[in-house]
């Protein structure tokens, strides 16, 4: 394939702090590259607290555990999401409410989901598809008048902020209760695997840090807080290794430049295709007036299956890899039984339309563009 639709960037420290790490003699979670990545965040993003998960998927499962879900809780959440979003809620036991997605974007509509709340309705799991933010106050005034928990899902959305109706601008993954955002190849900051999770609600933080660690305080004890530690808590191993971390690191490092380099790619596609998608009948990205583009990724809305179909095609054909994405959850062959059969018509149309192109660092956009136009 000449132009893949993702290639890992490395900067070229990766392998000289994963040396380094080896050096210090302490690979295993919660070493001195894994603090370095938690203070990163925590002082850049003014997180409250940080721990690096090996997936997105295990900070969402930690989430879950934290606001204590169980057999017949229900979660709000897109039904145009990665498996994983709901993964986490459905081992715990939850019931899956599935919400529509906007007309203008693929994330959850805002507006559909008061009437989706019950007395049963334990957390709303807002996803910030492609990087670009929900409409936070929205959500978290439906949140405070139920006493609702919100998870964030920001798997995409590193570095990337949310404008309220006070003027301030926060980064995602700060404005929930928690959040989850991942490191996987696929995402602007990476390490192969990995994520994270992030507790904005201090009531959260010492048991996070137990339910991370085994469900034990073996972390309070290597800080000298307690003089021996066992089990506490239900957990699991959930922290990764210091070499997933030190890699990790040599990202975030370059954070600015990756940044800078990929928003400039998003730009190069919405310039160029903006006659050429009217011409096509084809959508493309929306960027609301409250939210920033972080460069993850660039997406078009065809008018249907077929016209995706023969562009994924006539661009394979040209060494160039075009993909479509989710398959509407609700209409999964895990799911669909269970599901009450409301229609959830944006998030079909995502799901038979949606296609995503190449994205990524080291990118030629103009041989994609150009191809395209073709």
């Amino acid at each position: 394939m000449k132009i893949p639709f993702n290639k890992p960037y490395l900067t070229g420290k990766e392998l000289v702090y994963i040396e380094n790490a080896v050096t210090k003699g302490k690979i295993s979670g919660n070493g001195y590259y894994t603090n370095l990545c938690h203070r990163f965040f925590e002082s850049k993003y003014g997180f409250q607290k940080c721990l690096l998960t090996t997936s997105c998927t295990d900070a969402l499962e930690m989430a879950a555990i934290l606001i204590n879900i169980k057999e017949g809780d229900e979660v709000i959440m897109p039904s145009y999401t990665f498996v994983s979003t709901a993964n986490a809620f459905v081992l715990r036991g939850a019931k899956i409410i599935f919400a529509d997605s906007r007309k203008d974007h693929p994330g959850i509509d805002e507006e559909a989901i008061e009437a989706l709340i019950t007395p049963k309705t334990k957390a709303i799991v807002p996803v910030h598809y492609a990087g670009v933010a929900c409409d936070m106050d929205k959500i978290m005034d439906l949140a405070k008048q139920y006493n609702l928990f919100v998870i964030e899902d920001a798997a995409q959305a590193i570095d990337s902020f949310y404008t309220g109706k006070d003027g301030v601008q926060r980064p995602l993954g700060s404005i929930g209760h928690l959040a989850a955002f991942s490191f996987h190849e696929t995402k602007n900051i990476i390490s192969g695997e990995g994520g994270m999770l992030v507790i904005n609600d201090s009531q959260f933080t010492e048991r996070a840090e137990i339910i991370w660690e085994k469900g034990t305080n073996r972390s309070a004890f290597f800080r000298g807080e307690i003089d021996k530690y066992g089990w506490v808590d239900i957990g699991s191993s959930f922290l990764p290794s210091d070499i997933i971390a030190a890699f990790l690191w040599a990202q975030l490092e370059n954070l600015k430049d990756i940044q800078k380099v990929r928003i400039s790619h998003w730009e190069h596609y919405n310039r160029e295709l903006q006659r050429w998608a009217i011409e096509n009948e084809i959508q493309l990205p929306t960027i609301p007036s409250y939210a920033t583009n972080n460069g993850h990724m660039f997406y078009l809305v065809c008018k249907n299956t077929e016209q995706r179909t023969a562009i994924i095609e006539k661009l394979k054909s040209k060494g160039i890899l075009s993909v479509f994405h989710y398959i509407s959850l609700h209409s999964s062959l895990f799911y669909k039984d269970s599901y009450d059969g409301k229609p959830l018509t944006e998030s079909d149309r995502y799901s038979d339309c949606v296609l995503r192109l190449p994205m990524f660092y080291e990118l030629n956009v103009n041989n994609v563009v150009n191809n395209i136009k073709k």
